[in-house]
């Protein structure tokens, strides 16, 4: 491909038409953007782009006469000096001398950058001496980096010259040293963005594989062995040439998308956002219905970075070996007739092993797993492996061997740790199990899963293993109770690899791993219960959260429904383990005391019903009984005598008692007692409660009550957790809200008098709220979540349970409070959910009357829900 050259400027003209020159510019831009739909190669697009600044430049320094200066030169520096320039790339340039620069010359180049910056090219430019680059590079690694890379594009051959003899030089940056620091500086990336490739708004350029791991290969190899090119590298040897095709391949496919990127910018940045992911994958012609098109690219997208990633750590190791150990190799430890150890590296103790035997594979692993001290594979084992890999012509699990050897891993009690997460990281789960192969890279396109797939899996696992460890009982009390004394661990295990391996495939991705699930146990020998367990924790393994998240797990009903799917106690045991590893592995802020409350509430319950017999129900009475009693001590020890306590006790009906424990019956009891009954109370606990703020509220009942709260803690960029919405006999709210702020946190102590005293200002007055507009958060833009109102059929009462989902966006939890009110719908209780960008909650409510809605009253107050939603997202 030839790229449109600038036409000649007139070196006798007295001025430049900087309008003329960046319409010259742009469209030089426009014919790049057709080529690259028209699917023209990437790497002569880079080339071309940086070819025509080339130009560009060269003319420029010519017109202001450059050129007559004996010893400036301008020289290209970092990326612009590999000759990569994508369409918003800086463009880094060194204007280089001998000797100082005179304060003419000074002015002139003054011009020529101004220039530069009118045609509104991102330049970056330094002006020095060789003396000053080389003192100023020998101090910081970025500017040695750029300098190593520079390019002649103009002017004194012999200045240039000069100047590449002494960063060439080993006074310079010794090699061991630049490697020594490359190292640290690649380290202290990765741990900016969490030393994973799987964020969900990746970096293209910084992420760990992205760009900058290919760059560092080539900076060090530059350095100690003088290739200036990957290819150069492979003809050192220390990159076979397939490993430089694979090098090369992916370089193009980031670039790809890094200039799709670019053509939706207008500034310069490197994150593939959410906002922008669409877009992108458009250009790259990934397609599909919904958001396929995404998922398919950001698929192709950290399966590329996985490649760069581990292509980075084996080069750097062997690297290491060459600049660091001076290519001595430590003395190796026999392991077996097949594997040795050095150091703290397995290695293969005979060169195509893996092909001639490849369940061996699996041998490594179990000997990672049996030695806690193996951090890795050395370099030329993980070049055998990576090559086996290539070379399968089967799955591993078709090989008889391979299956016990798997099957021994899942019962080994130090293979999670290390053994799994490395085979995944190498690719072994992906040659083992075909269904696992299709969930490499598969991400979901919302806020609620951080990781793809195949990550969240590998860290359900690590989190399965913490259970056994009795320093996290604080974190986990249940499951590092249950967990110890579950005999078959491997069974766990495996429902955990096959969870979600339906994911991406269309179709309930619970009942498609159920059966996998259990075709697979069956395949390695398991016995029919054992598969018939893995299957039914694969198949309920949603089961527990989305219970006791978004179910009154108050209601015996609730409770037996449960107990009745579990059926067993080893079940309920098997599935809480399962339940909390699952939520702590799909993100790390999900977890928390409030969750934890939830689910140990729903165990306990689950697990005295199944003691006691399914056809023996709770005596709610002996519960509400105990709870009275535990909380009347309480008061009393307070000063307050039995008859103040049943005198107001007499105001509340049996489901207050039932639904606050003992505590917090004694605090209210305790606050109410000192005030006047007919005045509003507002209560905020001084410490966190289920990982949040109490918020109590008293007051005469209004039908605006819920909304005015509500939307009084929006107002403040608080959140409501969850809600228990209660009247006394004589008509007053007895309201309790979980509150957090927008960290996600119990809101600091420091600000409870303030929302305290606004909140009772408000309840005072009688007056709503207004709900506040508030811009919706930039990562929420980008996602379309179709509100939807759902009535949830119930066998007995009189009370309405409604499920809603919505975007999660301000205000909403106010608007559906107002909606409320408006047609005078009763709020009993809330459960408010979020899930990522979706909001799903669960409201218990009764017509004014106190009755179920009937089909009537649920499609009105459907079809308000729907408009008033709509409207908070449209503001007129």
């Amino acid at each position: 491909m030839t790229t449109a050259y600038l036409p000649p400027l007139s070196l006798s003209s007295e001025h430049i038409s900087a309008v003329e020159l960046r319409h010259q510019l742009t469209l030089f831009a426009d014919a790049q953007k057709v080529q690259f739909s028209n699917h023209a190669s990437i790497t002569d697009l880079v080339h071309d782009r940086s070819d025509y600044i080339d130009q560009l430049l060269n003319r420029l320094w010519a017109f202001y006469g450059f050129n007559q200066q004996q010893n400036l030169t301008l020289v290209a520096v970092g990326g612009y000096g590999r000759g990569e320039l994508h369409p918003l790339s800086d463009i880094d340039i060194l204007i280089l001398s001998r000797e100082a620069i005179s304060d003419e010359i000074g002015a002139k180049i003054s011009e020529f950058i101004t220039l530069l910056w009118d045609l509104r090219l991102e330049v970056g430019h330094s002006v020095r001496t060789i003396e000053e680059c080389i003192d100023i590079g020998q101090n910081d690694l970025t500017v040695a980096t750029n300098l190593q890379e520079s390019r002649h594009l103009c002017g004194c051959d012999e200045t240039f010259h000069q100047l590449k003899m002494h960063i060439h030089s080993e006074a310079f940056w010794p090699s061991e040293d630049f490697y020594q620091a490359k190292l640290i500086e690649q380290k202290e990336r990765h741990a900016r963005y969490h030393d994973t490739t799987y964020n969900l708004e990746p970096d293209i350029k910084s992420s760990p594989g992205g760009l900058r791991d290919i760059h560092t290969l080539s900076w060090v190899a530059r350095r100690h062995f003088g290739a200036t090119s990957l290819f150069e590298m492979s003809r050192f040897g220390f990159l076979t040439d397939a490993e430089y095709r694979e090098l090369v391949e992916c370089q193009d496919f980031l670039w790809r998308v890094r200039f799709a990127l670019h053509i939706e910018l207008r500034r310069y940045d490197n994150r593939l956002t959410f906002g922008h992911q669409a877009q992108v994958a458009e250009h790259l012609g990934f397609e599909g219905e919904g958001n396929r098109g995404v998922e398919k690219m950001m698929k192709e997208f950290y399966r590329t970075l996985r490649r760069i990633a581990e292509l980075n750590k084996m080069l750097l190791k062997l690297f290491d070996e060459a600049i660091i150990n001076k290519g001595e190799v430590p003395e190796a430890e026999i392991l077996d007739d097949d594997f040795q150890r050095r150091d703290n590296l397995i290695e293969a103790r005979k060169p195509a092993l893996f092909q001639a035997r490849p369940e061996t594979i699996l041998d490594m692993f179990l000997h990672v797993a049996n030695d806690s001290t193996i951090d890795g594979v050395s370099p030329p084992t993980l070049r055998q492996l990576r090559t086996a890999r290539r070379r399968l012509n089967r799955f591993l699990c078709d090989i008889p061997e391979a299956r016990d050897k798997f099957i021994a891993l899942t019962r080994h009690p130090n293979a999670l740790t290390k053994a799994f997460s490395l085979m995944h990281r190498l690719g072994v789960l992906a040659a083992y199990l075909p269904q696992w192969s299709q969930i490499v890279g598969q991400m979901q396109f919302d806020l609620f899963h951080v990781y793809t797939v195949d990550e969240h899996s590998v860290r359900l696992l690590k989190n399965i293993h913490r259970f056994s460890d009795p320093d996290n009982r604080e974190k986990h009390p249940i499951c590092c109770e249950v967990y110890p004394r579950i005999i078959k661990k491997e069974l766990l295990i495996l429902a955990a690899i096959f969870h979600d391996i339906g994911k991406g495939r269309g179709g309930d991705h619970s009942e498609i791993g159920a059966v996998e699930a259990y075709d697979f146990c069956i395949g390695h020998g398991l016995s029919k219960p054992e598969a018939k367990l893995v299957s039914w924790l694969v198949r309920h393994h949603l089961l527990m959260s989305v219970t006791a998240q978004r179910r009154d797990i108050y209601d015996p009903d609730v409770i037996t429904e449960f107990a009745k799917q579990v059926r067993e106690e080893e079940y309920l045991e098997y599935l809480v383990c399962l339940t909390v590893a699952d939520i702590c592995a799909t993100n790390p802020e999900l977890w928390n005391s409030w969750k934890r409350t939830l689910i140990s509430e729903l165990f306990h319950s689950t697990q005295r019903a199944l003691r006691r017999g399914l056809e023996n129900p709770p005596d709610i009475r002996d519960r509400i009984r105990h709870n009275q009693q535990m909380a009347s001590a309480l008061v009393r020890s307070e000063g307050f005598s039995p008859r103040e306590i049943e005198l107001l006790w007499q105001r509340f009906k049996a489901d207050y008692f039932l639904r606050h424990t003992h505590k917090q019956i004694a605090w209210h009891t305790e606050k109410l007692l000192r005030q006047p009954i007919e005045k509003p109370m507002v209560l905020m606990s001084k410490k966190p409660s289920r990982g949040g703020t109490e918020l109590f509220i008293y007051s005469k009942d209004l039908p605006s009550l819920f909304a005015t709260v509500v939307a009084e803690l929006d107002r403040r960029n608080f959140s409501v957790h969850d809600a228990q919405i209660m009247t006394s006999k004589d008509g007053y709210a007895l309201d309790t809200f979980m509150v957090l702020d927008h960290h996600g946190k119990p809101i600091d102590e420091s600000r409870h008098h303030a929302v305290i005293k606004h909140i009772t200002h408000v309840l005072e007055s009688e007056k709503q709220t207004k709900i506040k507009v508030r811009r919706t958060p930039r990562q929420l833009m980008h996602f379309n979540v179709r509100t939807r109102v759902d009535f949830l059929p119930t066998k007995t009462g009189k009370r309405t349970l409604m499920e809603f989902v919505a975007l999660d966006s301000p205000g909403l939890l106010a608007t559906i409070g107002a909606t409320f009110a408006e047609l005078a719908i009763h709020l009993h209780a809330a459960k408010i959910t979020t899930i990522g960008e979706r909001a799903e909650n669960l409201f218990i409510i009764t017509s004014e009357q106190g009755t179920r809605l009937n089909e009537e009253q649920q499609t009105a107050l459907s079809a308000k829900l729907v408009e008033n939603v709509h409207q908070l997202a449209n503001p007129s």
